[in-house]
């Protein structure tokens, strides 16, 4: 399976007359962009602002983030939405804005909900204060209920970022990198004597706007399942939840996961990467003792000598995330898992929900209950006042110039457990 992404560097960007991108800067046609969003009848309001690097600007609440990317061999993307058609990811060839982003903005469950701010010490701790954001603000109609309202602006963000990159598709790639990779029997024929590693992917599946979606499909009701690490490279993972904002894996994070690029990377010459394993955290016991079970069978069937977990979330996720290290390590399957920590202000508290002896190789991707003072800036795109009700928020946390005092886990992605952060701990 080969997989090429044409990457085109967007450094800036800018409202125009038409929507294209040239010598780095994205021109975004906003009443036009608007007008598409907004064939939704169920918003109330659409607009759309711009936050770029340094400036000084807080969004909140986000949703998600969404990579503008489109087929250049077909129409449209992420299969099983806005009328895609369902193929296959990891093939062909596919435009990526890079350096860009489209954010969805809305209070749908609050409290697990984040923001980002563009400049400040906030700012050090989320990827997106160094993309270039076209940020869709959008209020429902009245009484539209909440499971409605997250599929609708998750929906919009998805159409708005096929339509940044499908107007941008006759721009010249600045680089173009390359995945290819065989099946798993063709790979182990090539590289008979590599340890062979799989990946396993928790993700939230809890139900009640705690989703993620898999070719479309919620895969809370499904079991564990085997993608080729083409397919997550190239949108066939998509989020549905509202998980505490500084562990959510956005679809952004999807095509971007730093372990699945770290093990590719890797494949052939030190390891033999076998594939991903998207699967769920339940809420109910039988439910996570099937999921991890599930795993373990996958990667026995396949041979795997190793395997890296990360987990979504944290709280009764931690279960599921013992569960999977005693089941692999109880099998001789050599297990590493990614997980941050809730330690509390001071980092003495238990960092987990659970424990298990079998956990002996632990990546911590930073505690989320840190404290930190963000300072009140000029734009303000959202509803600040939702802050009261984040994780990571309180009543008093905005105060009256417009600063903060939060724990990290209110800001989006500051403790993502794939790693794409810059927070992490060290032995001394």
């Amino acid at each position: 399976m080969r997989l090429e992404l044409h990457k085109v560097k967007v450094k800036d960007v800018q409202w125009g007359s038409a929507t294209c991108v040239k010598d780095g800067v994205l021109y975004v046609n906003k009443e036009e962009a608007k007008a598409l969003i907004a064939e939704e009848d169920r918003f109330a309001r659409v607009d759309l602002e711009l936050a770029r690097p340094g400036e000084s600007t807080r969004i909140i609440p986000v949703k998600d983030v969404v990579e503008p990317r489109v087929k250049l061999d077909r129409k449209g993307y992420y299969p099983g939405f806005n009328n895609t058609a369902m193929a296959r990811c990891g093939e062909g060839r596919t435009l990526v804005l890079d350096g860009a982003a489209v954010v969805t903005c809305g209070p749908i469950v609050a409290f697990q909900e984040g923001f980002i701010d563009m400049s400040g010490p906030g700012a050090v701790y989320t990827p997106f204060s160094a993309t270039q954001n076209v940020v869709l603000v959008v209020e429902p109609i009245k009484d539209l209920e909440q499971h409605q309202y997250e599929q609708v602006l998750r929906e919009a963000g998805l159409k708005l970022g096929v339509y940044l990159a499908d107007k941008c598709r006759d721009a010249k790639p600045d680089v173009v990198d390359v995945f290819e990779k065989g099946t798993v029997p063709e790979e182990k024929e090539k590289h008979p004597n590599l340890p062979k590693v799989i990946y396993v992917c928790m993700n939230i599946t809890q139900g009640l706007l705690h989703d993620t979606y898999v070719y479309g499909a919620d895969i809370r009701p499904a079991l564990p399942t085997l993608l080729h690490p083409n397919e997550v490279l190239d949108g066939a993972m998509v989020s549905g939840n509202c998980v505490s904002a500084c562990d959510k894996n956005t679809t952004w994070h999807h095509v971007h996961n730093p372990i699945v690029a770290a093990l590719y990377a890797r494949h052939g010459k030190d390891l033999n990467f076998l594939g991903v394993i998207p699967t769920q955290e339940s809420t109910v016991l039988m439910g996570k003792v099937r999921a991890s079970q599930m795993n373990l069978s996958i990667a026995q069937e396949l041979g795997a000598d190793g395997v890296i977990v990360s987990e979504e979330g944290y709280g009764n996720p931690d279960t599921d995330l013992c569960m999977n290290a005693r089941n692999f390590e109880r099998a001789g399957i050599k297990s590493v898992v990614v997980s941050d920590e809730a330690a509390g202000t001071d980092g003495a508290s238990q960092s987990l929900a659970d424990a298990t002896p079998e956990m002996t190789g632990f990546v911590s991707t930073g505690n989320v209950n840190e404290m930190l003072e963000v300072p009140a800036m000029k734009n303000v795109y959202g509803w600040p006042e939702s802050i009261a009700h984040l994780s990571g928020g309180a009543a008093e946390s905005l105060r009256k110039d417009g600063s903060m005092y939060v724990e990290m886990q209110a800001i989006i992605a500051s403790t993502a457990e794939i790693g794409f952060n810059k927070v992490g701990c060290e032995w001394i």
